[in-house]
């Protein structure tokens, strides 16, 4: 029963490189639900904004579709794995051209409630 408690949010193909969005994830990972956000919030960085519509939506999942309690929420498992990359190019001197890698992300977040 315990693994039927869980409310998942996806966020694919976003314009973010992993590495970036990682680190935001490494941040509120096992925290509570309203910590997270708040962590979120606070948090200078890119991928902070999606991550925290991301953390809304877990959190809305768990609330109207599992009948879990929002108070009890917790972060259970946040990861992200590339998603497909842009190739893009930039014209350089003498006719050359530079390849410009456009990253994605595909990120998922599991919540959980404490028991």
């Amino acid at each position: 029963m315990e693994e039927s408690m869980e409310a998942r949010a996806y966020l694919n193909y976003t314009r973010i490189s992993p590495r970036k969005v990682e680190i935001v994830l490494d941040l509120i990972r096992n925290k509570p639900a309203t910590e997270a956000m708040a962590i979120l919030k606070n948090t200078p960085k890119a991928a902070s904004e999606p991550v925290a519509k991301l953390l809304k939506s877990a959190v809305a999942n768990a609330e109207n579709n599992k009948g879990m309690n929002s108070s009890n929420l917790y972060v259970a498992q946040c990861f992200v794995t590339p998603g497909p990359i842009l190739k893009r190019i930039r014209p350089r001197a003498q006719g050359r051209a530079f390849h410009i890698l456009k990253r994605t992300s595909h990120v998922t977040m599991v919540l959980k409630e404490k028991e």
